[in-house]
């Protein structure tokens, strides 16, 4: 009798793909007649289908006109036979004791929906992008309001809720997970391990797009869900336009005193308003790391990203005015 469905989805992700399917068949409590695995391919134009059916997955394919993950996920999910569904992204590695720690929560908490785990980055030093977005994936231990793309969740409360929201490109986890917590169900991050993830990002460009996707979800699901009983990231998406406002400001009075005044102190100012507010910021997410120094970048990143973010916001925004739908967002 099947245990757990393993979906993992994916488009284009090679090798990354064969050490994601790998490390779920090197799970310590791995048996193939109580764990089946489901990969879920987004027109891939590699060999990612074939590598993943010779390692005995079973493949789905999905040809959406506007490609999302919750797609891919919601195909994965429906064709899975186990009461457990863990999700994976193709670019993950799965730590071997997060499932069977997973599935002894949802025996302890009867409520509890979805548990999911501490993920990482697998080269936080690769890049200054890397090691930076690597401690975005620190969250306390306990009870949450959403989840990240891999999980373990209970089938038959996916199946409560109708699963993903097909429209979304962005922040389709956090916005099931409002509904699923509207229905009176938990959401429980554990203190353990659970994946090792590729974000491969090296270059300026894509740091640049992932900040913007995240604005794009932002407003989409703040718009989706403002003025139901369930709303989400209103004050985020406000928040974060004010944010970005000030930064801007700042950093323009800075630039304009200077030309005006000829002299350097405005810009320095402003530069040192910016540095003080991330070194508070460092200061404030110490939990997250012993290191000074990244934890400076951390605070820098922190602030910066609200200007991308904002962009992704506004251009959500100008094409709902436009009555068109941005596809999706892909920075690598």
């Amino acid at each position: 009798m099947l245990k757990l469905s393993v979906v993992i989805i994916g488009r284009n992700e090679g090798e990354r793909l064969v050490r994601c399917i790998r490390s779920v068949q090197a799970m310590s409590d791995f048996n193939s007649d109580h764990i089946e695995i489901i990969y879920v391919d987004s027109d891939s134009t590699d060999d990612s289908p074939q590598q993943a059916k010779q390692l005995g997955a079973k493949v789905l394919t999905v040809h959406p006109e506007r490609p999302a993950a919750a797609i891919g996920r919601n195909a994965g999910w429906q064709a899975a036979q186990a009461p457990y569904i863990l999700f994976l992204d193709g670019d993950t590695i799965l730590n071997p004791d997060f499932v069977s720690v997973a599935l002894q929560q949802f025996e302890a908490h009867p409520k509890t929906a979805i548990v999911w785990g501490h993920r990482r980055e697998l080269y936080p030093d690769k890049s200054l992008y890397q090691g930076v977005l690597d401690l975005d994936w620190v969250y306390p231990a306990g009870l949450s309001e959403f989840c990240g793309g891999d999980a373990v969740m209970r089938r038959d409360v996916l199946a409560e809720v109708n699963g993903y929201n097909p429209q979304l490109i962005a922040g389709e986890e956090p916005e099931m997970c409002q509904r699923i917590r509207a229905k009176g169900y938990e959401i429980l991050h554990i203190d353990q391990a659970m994946t090792l993830h590729d974000l491969a990002i090296t270059k300026w460009s894509q740091y640049w797009r992932r900040a913007t996707r995240a604005g794009h979800a932002y407003a989409e699901v703040s718009n989706l869900l403002k003025n139901t009983d369930t709303p989400l990231w209103e004050r985020d998406a406000k928040r974060n336009l004010i944010h970005s406002t000030v930064l801007i400001s700042v950093a323009l009075l800075g630039v304009m005193g200077s030309v005006v005044l000829s002299s350097i102190w405005p810009l320095l100012f402003s530069l040192g308003f910016f540095a003080a507010i991330s070194i508070r910021t460092a200061w404030k997410c110490r939990w997250k790391c012993i290191d000074p120094l990244s934890l400076f970048f951390y605070g820098v990143h922190s602030h910066f990203q609200q200007i991308p973010i904002t962009v992704g916001q506004l251009s959500y925004y100008y094409l709902r005015w436009q009555g068109k739908r941005r596809g999706l967002i892909e920075y690598k």
